[in-house]
């Protein structure tokens, strides 16, 4: 895992959920510039069974979900490469909490990530494909078109909503 920015350095230190710690230790991995692939975004796709991705220039922000999930031992939805997808995953919730899938409108389509905190307008997200690698950004709390939660026992006991400062860009593009 690639070092976290200090306004969420704290994420270090939590014990779950495990998507969150298995996403976490993806943070900081990255495209390669122009017609080169970086072997181990392409690799998710066979660890998880994914038919139909080969290239990091196509948008991989599902991808990132699916090999986090699958580390988790959780299913995948039926087309996970898709993020709008990910809405037809585990139960919807209302309000987010630390771990939690949420699902964002964007132009020519939809992204996908893990919430790990909100301020006033916006959720703090872990996401692949943000800026071309997995990183934590901020995207507008009116772009998300649901929350998504999957536990098989119960979330564990740190699951929570988490307020944050104001702190960085606001994310206007995934792809």
């Amino acid at each position: 895992m690639a070092k976290l920015p200090e306004a969420y350095a704290w994420l270090a230190e939590e014990p779950g959920p495990r998507m969150l710690a298995e996403a976490l230790k993806l943070y900081g991995t990255a495209e390669r510039a122009g017609a080169a692939n970086n072997p181990t975004i392409i690799n998710w796709a066979g660890e998880c069974g994914v038919a139909g991705y080969g290239a990091d220039c196509v948008p991989w922000c599902g991808l990132f979900l699916a090999t986090v999930a699958h580390r988790a031992g959780k299913t995948l939805p039926d087309k996970p490469l898709w993020a709008r997808d990910w809405l037809n995953w585990g139960t919807a919730v209302q309000i987010p909490e630390l771990g939690d899938v949420l699902v964002f409108s964007r132009e020519g389509g939809g992204h996908v990530g893990l919430y790990v905190g909100e301020d006033t307008g916006t959720y703090h997200v872990l996401g692949g494909n943000q800026g071309d690698a997995v990183t934590i950004r901020r995207l507008a709390k009116n772009r998300l078109l649901g929350a998504r939660r999957f536990y098989r026992v119960g979330p564990p006991a740190n699951v929570r909503r988490v307020q944050l400062r104001v702190s960085g860009a606001l994310s206007t593009n995934e792809a």
